[in-house]
């Protein structure tokens, strides 16, 4: 029997109107065809949840712990690059991960990503000053990039569009432990032992992945799709988000926002972007294809999760500043104040990825979740100089449970909206515009956050009331933002198309 041919992926349909891109009968089997049986899912479970706890845990133990980690190796107006140095080599690592998983594997990258991430890991801890741990950072995101969007990629290959909001919620547990136990296991190891911890607990638990993820997925058969890699294209990407995210790093710490080296590298990320765009049109098969740009399902809900996700990430960088500096609690007592706002934004993707499966207008869950995430950041940054402690937590928890409502629903719709060929090139596409957003609004909320020498309050014993009243009033313009960014993320999502899920409703 002849196979089927492939047909070509439209841009765009003819009425003007994003189209399905159609498929195979081979396609088709993949997409809707039941999961495997639970005795060979339950192992592959359980090495992808080891692998997205290394990058899950990574992003919740180190933000109480950086407080500390500045006043042991100084320049901590540079603090932020902690976060952000992670963050620029998982944006530009990360398209490439979804190019190389359709051409060499799943399992194949995974395991590199892993390995890496702990050699990257085993730097940090061993680093002298702040410079080597950005460094270090830099080698961490490399591996750590594409952990989360390669996990997605394989339960995408597994399980039909309609169930993968269920499958993912087995995977929200990973970030139920990360967010409940890293903040505080973060904030006693810099209180009562050493930073350090913090990167050395990734090598049992990488070890761990790396055996597991072996295990589980080497059982399954390899889905391959030949991909052209554009090392040129790559090559562009870091030179633009890289400077970008500098020019925002150092504007108004290292350098004035008007100064040449900012206006320097902001014309250069300008150059960088156009001369990507222009890669982008030109080549056979660009590092982000336009096929997968061009469908507006795509685009909304890539702009919304990254608005969000980035504003939900920058907040957890920058509020262990307040709660240790501003308020006065310890680095332990910190990371408890931070749990509250981590577990929300799992809590709100457990119950949307829950209700996805069974609902057919599921778009109206993030809708609600965004619109009370907005009005809860407006709130806080209104009442930040007069407002409890306590409240100010809980507006932020809302606020934080309102982008976990958003996040499955998003990246099923994307996988929903391409075809199977596609699936990890299009995830990791997300993914990619995530950390992009992330790192610029960690970047901009730094700036908010440390600009104008408050960066010095860090290296402080206790600050002055005048000093700490003038740290909380920085924060006013960090929740402002905050709202600013939910709202983006609300009406992006408000504009894209909540299209049937393929596969059967469960009952």
């Amino acid at each position: 029997m002849k196979a089927p041919e492939t047909q070509p992926v439209p841009c765009c349909g003819a009425t003007g109107y994003d189209e399905l891109p159609p498929k195979d009968a081979s396609m088709l089997a993949i997409d809707d065809s039941p999961p495997p049986p639970a005795a060979e899912m339950r192992p592959i479970m359980v090495g992808l949840g080891l692998a997205m706890l290394l990058s899950a845990l990574d992003g919740t133990i180190v933000v109480t712990a950086m407080p500390t980690i500045g006043a042991d190796l100084g320049e901590p107006e540079n603090l932020p690059w902690i976060v952000t140095a992670y963050l620029v080599a998982s944006i530009v690592v990360t398209p490439l991960y979804g190019k190389f998983a359709d051409v060499y594997g799943r399992r194949i990258m995974l395991l590199a990503g892993v390995a890496t991430f702990v050699l990257g890991s085993v730097a940090c801890a061993l680093a002298p000053s702040m410079t080597a741990l950005a460094l270090a950072r830099l080698v961490q995101g490399m591996g750590g990039g594409g952990l989360i969007a390669l996990a997605q990629t394989v339960i995408a290959d597994l399980v039909s569009p309609r169930e993968r909001g269920r499958y993912q919620t087995y995977l929200a547990a990973v970030f139920v432990v990360a967010s409940t136990a890293g903040p505080a296991l973060g904030g006693y190891f810099a209180q009562y032992l050493h930073w350090s911890l913090i990167f050395w607990i990734n090598l049992p638990l990488g070890l761990a992945a790396l055996a597991m993820v072996n295990s589980g997925l080497k059982r399954l058969p390899e889905r391959r799709h030949p991909h052209r890699i554009d090392y040129i294209g790559a090559a562009l990407l870091t030179l633009a988000s890289g400077s970008m995210v500098l020019a925002l790093g150092w504007g108004g710490t290292r350098y004035p926002w008007a100064s040449a080296p900012i206006f320097g590298l902001l014309a250069f990320s300008a150059l960088s972007w156009s001369a990507f765009a222009w890669r982008t049109r030109v080549a056979q098969e660009p590092l982000i294809p336009m096929r997968i740009l061009s469908l507006s399902i795509v685009r909304n809900a890539t702009i919304s999760s990254s608005f969000g996700l980035g504003a939900s990430i920058g907040l957890s960088v920058v509020m262990p500043i307040y709660f240790e500096v501003a308020a006065g609690l310890s680095a332990h007592d910190s990371g408890l104040a931070l749990i509250p706002m981590m577990a929300a934004t799992v809590v709100g993707a457990t119950i949307s990825g829950r209700l996805m499966a069974v609902v057919d207008h599921y778009k109206f869950i993030p809708l609600l979740g965004l619109g009370a995430g907005a009005l809860a950041a407006a709130l806080a940054a209104w009442k930040v100089e007069s407002a409890s402690l306590i409240v100010l937590d809980s507006l932020l928890t809302i606020a934080s449970l309102g982008v976990g409502t958003m996040l499955p629903i998003a990246t099923v719709s994307v996988q929903n909206a391409v075809d199977s060929r596609d699936l990890g090139t299009a995830t990791a596409t997300m993914q990619f515009f995530r950390q992009l957003a992330a790192a610029l609004i960690v970047a901009l909320f730094g700036a908010l956050a440390l600009g104008g020498g408050r960066a010095d309050y860090i290296a402080e014993a206790r600050l002055s009331p005048e000093e700490a009243a003038r740290l909380a009033a920085s924060f006013k313009l960090v929740f402002a933002a905050l709202a600013v960014c939910m709202g983006f993320s609300f009406a992006f999502m408000a504009r894209m198309e909540a299209r049937p899920l393929r596969g059967e409703r469960r009952h």
